[in-house]
């Protein structure tokens, strides 16, 4: 039996998983995204590809990316524009419906304002 005063040790001293720790689902989802992602960059044309991995994963700047690539700063923006399509348009499927988190608070706030304005009108049924 481990319950109460009788259970081993390490059970006693399991943290409590903290509330801002992912839960195994958005771990795995992370996963997933991050190789399906990876595969879509990878089948990028090389001139997309390039532009999209030096300005968005290296951080280089948009004169820094033209220099490196030797084009035009309009150029490096319409390529960025390109890879950010083709990979919209490549993961569209992969994101289930509710990928993005809760906000709590801000949910919150903005339901209450919505609230807030309905309240004063009355229902269709008379009852307010």
């Amino acid at each position: 039996r481990f319950g109460g005063r009788d259970a081993p040790a390490a059970y006693n001293n399991t943290p409590e998983p903290s509330a801002d720790a992912p839960t195994p689902l958005q771990v795995l989802l992370n996963k997933e995204l991050r190789s399906a992602l990876g595969m879509a960059v990878q089948a990028l044309p090389t001139s997309c590809r390039s532009g999209f991995v030096l300005r968005e994963v290296e951080g280089t700047s948009v004169a820094e990316t033209a220099a490196a690539l030797r084009c035009t700063e309009s150029n490096v923006k319409v390529r960025l524009l390109r890879a950010r399509v083709r990979l919209r348009t490549r993961l569209a499927g992969f994101a289930p419906a509710r990928t993005f988190p809760f906000l709590g608070l801000r949910c919150d706030r903005m339901v209450l304002g919505v609230l807030a304005r309905l309240s004063p009108q009355p229902d269709s049924f008379g009852l307010n």
